[in-house]
């Protein structure tokens, strides 16, 4: 294993490396660190040399002026440049990125043709057909937002390695923009050949039968299945789970990513 920082856009990133195998370079999510992904890069290990990282304003990375879709972009940007430049034999690693990590994989594979071996996309990313946060899902995102900012600040999720410095006003506003951002996501995947993989919650806003739950639940699917109709060499896996199945199903999501990107022995 090894730990080091990259600087750059006024903050301090911290990325971990190690494994063996053929490279794979994971994103966390919003709200996600490398130390809440433990259990799924661990099992990533075995089979690749991983490289995985933390976003600006988490875990042990320093805290930002300001949070930005395109911020975060640099942050993985910053990340593929300064690996490619410690290990230049390195072939094109497979990306794989968590929820606002598959978004940021998405981008940036759209922008740089042939740096990457394939996309493994786990509950993210999603072309969605019509927003996902409707003017009245506004007031319950807000409170899921501060929820999660107190919960943080109160040291209720673990320690420092698992902090997000972010505020509940910060949050929320990153979900409106991620919502903006899918709106126009097909023409991204218009731009990428290489395979991509999809891996996706059934149940993306839990499994009641009232309330936004249904709608957002039905809306998940229809983005990924209009995805997959559009683009042929795009594949999704369903899993019988809500938005932390990279928590609660590590394990069978290691196994797809081996069994779609087989590394060499």
């Amino acid at each position: 294993m090894r730990h080091f920082t990259i600087d750059h856009d006024g903050v301090t990133i911290a990325v971990s490396r190690g494994g063996r195998g053929r490279p794979l370079v994971l994103c966390p999510g919003l709200n996600t660190t490398q130390d809440d992904l433990r259990e799924l890069i661990g099992l990533l290990r075995r089979d690749h040399d991983v490289v995985t990282f933390d976003l600006r304003g988490h875990g042990l990375s320093s805290a930002a002026d300001r949070y930005s879709f395109d911020g975060f972009l640099s942050d993985l940007g910053a990340v593929l440049a300064k690996t490619s430049r410690l290990a230049p034999a390195w072939e094109a690693p497979l990306l794989v990125g968590y929820s606002l990590g598959a978004d940021l994989a998405v981008h940036h594979a759209a922008a740089h043709p042939g740096g990457f071996a394939g996309l493994v996309l786990v509950d993210g990313a999603n072309p969605l057909p019509e927003p996902f946060i409707t003017e009245a899902d506004t007031a319950a995102f807000r409170a899921l937002a501060e929820d999660l900012a107190t919960r943080q600040t109160t040291g209720h999720i673990g320690n420092a390695a698992r902090r997000v410095l972010l505020t509940a006003e910060e949050i929320h506003a990153l979900n409106l923009e991620v919502d903006v951002v899918r709106s126009s996501l097909l023409d991204r995947y218009r731009r990428i050949d290489r395979p991509i993989t999809m891996i996706m919650s059934t149940a993306i806003a839990g499994d009641s039968t009232e309330g936004r739950a249904p709608r957002h639940n039905r809306l998940w699917r229809a983005g990924a299945e209009r995805l997959v109709r559009e683009r042929p060499h795009v594949s999704a896996t369903w899993l019988d789970a809500d938005h932390g199945l990279v928590l609660t199903h590590a394990p069978k999501i290691a196994r797809i990513i081996g069994t779609a990107y087989r590394p060499a022995r």
